[in-house]
């Protein structure tokens, strides 16, 4: 793919009006906006469900299936005072991992270790250990399952420019209609705008489906602070793929077939786990594979996603599929067109180049 990987981060910023940024989704899912990118550079607009018509017969749409967790815990600190932790996945370096979670906590400065945060009578909440990022490893104290306690209390975790307290809906809305597989702490937001019968009309026309999980990370939320993206340190996130979606994407490729990426997150794991050719294999693990301008595509050849933030790694991503120019010139079409923006907000689909 076109592009240069010395663009600074500066080049990846650009002016969203507030009231464009989607704080609520659309009434039914496929009636969000599509943008659709060519690699001429010209620009088409449609409905999402108009997607059902774009996709040929024999082409594999690879879907990410996992699940939102309820990971946001609100509690008290002993002195009354609140406190919010965020669990972001079970600590790798214990095999109690069902009880013992990275996580957020906040007031950061109030929480050291053995500090404990009440939630309820039946559930606490203790800071173990601070790590050198500054995440804490935190034990879960309930009386049943402790995963049965997070689904209690925990809560969606939005996005923070959504900026609205979490409604009733958002238990739904917030999860892909296909999502099976408890683990991310943000959506894998482009397969929100899918409906079971936008996904039936694509099978039934001979579109071929494979299922892969990647777990969203909060670092997917986080700029790029360095002006020099090469320095940006990638987090991390832990994907699966197997064998039955690797001989999917496999076979269509191998008939000439493209494989359409719903959202960054399917991109960034097919792409860590290719070969050379092309090829991948079933594989499970952690990727910290950060695609930008100058990165050259070994599976992927369209990509279905949203709008993401400036100066972002998503959209350091885009750029690197779409090319630099016609995507950041995309952008500005849509700010124009008055797209809805980002989590709940309009999908673009991106032709390659």
């Amino acid at each position: 793919m076109s592009g240069s990987s010395s663009l600074p981060t500066s080049a990846f910023d650009y002016e969203l009006p507030n009231q464009q940024i989607a704080r609520y989704p659309t009434e039914r899912r496929d009636e969000s906006r599509l943008l659709v990118l060519q690699p001429d550079g010209s620009i088409e607009h449609h409905t999402f469900r108009d997607i059902t018509d774009m996709i040929p017969a024999g082409d594999v749409l690879v879907l990410n299936e996992t699940r939102v967790m309820p990971a946001r815990i609100l509690g008290r600190r002993p002195g009354g005072g609140e406190a919010e932790v965020l669990l972001l996945a079970p600590h790798v370096a214990t095999s109690e991992s069902v009880v013992l979670w990275e996580a957020l906590v906040r007031p950061g400065s109030k929480m050291r270790p053995g500090r404990r945060i009440t939630v309820a009578p039946d559930f606490g909440i203790e800071v173990m250990e601070v790590l050198a990022n500054g995440n804490r490893v935190v034990r879960l104290h309930s009386e049943g399952p402790p995963a049965e306690a997070i689904a209690r209390y925990g809560r969606m975790p939005l996005p923070p420019y959504i900026d609205r307290p979490v409604e009733g809906f958002d238990a739904e809305r917030y999860q892909t209609v296909y999502g099976r597989e408890e683990g991310s702490v943000a959506a894998p937001t482009a397969g929100l705008h899918f409906t079971q019968a936008v996904l039936d009309h694509l099978e039934g026309r001979g579109v071929r489906i494979a299922r892969i999980v990647l777990h969203v990370g909060v670092g997917t939320f986080r700029p790029v602070e360095v002006e020099d993206p090469a320095e940006h340190i990638m987090h991390e996130e832990r994907y699966s793929v197997g064998g039955e979606a690797a001989e999917t994407i496999n076979d269509a490729k191998s008939a000439g077939g493209s494989v359409w990426a719903v959202g960054t997150t399917v991109t960034r794991t097919l792409e860590s786990i290719a070969a050379e050719d092309g090829r991948i294999f079933a594989s499970g693990g952690a990727t910290a594979l950060f695609i930008r301008p100058g990165y050259q595509f070994r599976v992927v050849d369209r990509l279905l996603t949203n709008f993401h933030l400036p100066r972002s790694t998503l959209l350091m991503l885009v750029c690197a599929f779409g090319g630099y120019e016609h995507v950041m010139a995309t952008y500005a079409t849509a700010v124009r067109e008055r797209y809805r923006f980002y989590s709940y907000g309009d999908a673009m689909l991106v032709m390659g180049v």
